[in-house]
């Protein structure tokens, strides 16, 4: 049976990539043939002659697959904006069905996904479609990453109504310390605030980080509360 979700964010800059990338690399530990994907990437480098996706790179590293860049990441956009406004300052338009067709193969090749989406879960794909509407059309229930720092309440909560309103299934948060920050008074009690606001479960919190250690020991906790679901 396909198990697979959706990781989205309050905001950009959360530590999604590096979140799903932990996720995937500790359900391959368990033995499960996972896939990755992150189907809209905006701020591409140009490496040997074309654009790449860092993010989708890591996603690859980390979960150990082989399968070709094109699948893992069919939108690949230079400039750092949301994929519509990206792919218009570029000059060129979104291919959904290319973006359709690299999920049916991945998921032909895979027995679990793990989808990383781009920003947060209103962010338009391409005008009047969002990351939203791909996790409804794709049957992707959600983990969302957010922060620990001051002000994560709000944006955790808006980030919950709005899945909730579109029908999405949650299944945990994660609270990520993405950028080096001083476990402070909100830093300590907002995880408890997070999970009695939203009336969602903390799967994890996870320590400021290199991307080196998506080994953590986290991300089990984190994929064995998946698996359990």
């Amino acid at each position: 049976m396909m198990r697979s979700f959706l990781v989205t964010g309050t905001d950009t800059g959360v530590g999604k990539t590096f979140v799903a990338g932990g996720i995937a690399a500790a359900l391959a530990r368990r033995g499960i043939d996972v896939g990755v994907m992150k189907p809209f990437a905006t701020g591409a480098i140009r490496a040997g002659g074309r654009l790449v996706s860092e993010d989708a790179q890591f996603l690859r590293k980390a979960s150990g697959v082989e399968d070709p860049l094109e699948l893992i990441n069919p939108i690949c956009l230079r400039p750092p904006l949301a994929p519509f406004m990206a792919a218009r300052v570029a000059g060129t338009s979104i291919d959904l069905k290319a973006v359709r067709a690299a999920w049916r193969k991945l998921t032909a090749l895979h027995s679990t996904m793990v989808v990383e989406g781009v920003g947060g879960l209103l962010v338009p794909l391409v005008t009047g479609w969002t990351v939203a509407d791909l996790a409804r059309d794709w049957k992707l229930p959600l983990v969302i990453v957010t922060r620990p720092a001051l002000g994560t309440i709000n944006h955790t909560k808006l980030t919950v109504l709005a899945a909730r309103a579109a029908k999405l299934r949650i299944l945990g948060l994660v609270v990520n310390s993405a950028v080096p920050t001083r476990r402070g008074l909100a830093e300590r009690l907002n995880p408890a605030a997070l999970e009695a606001e939203t009336r969602v479960p903390i799967l994890a919190e996870i320590p400021h980080l290199p991307r080196s250690r998506f080994r953590h020991p986290a991300f089990d906790r984190i994929a064995a509360g998946l698996l359990a679901q």
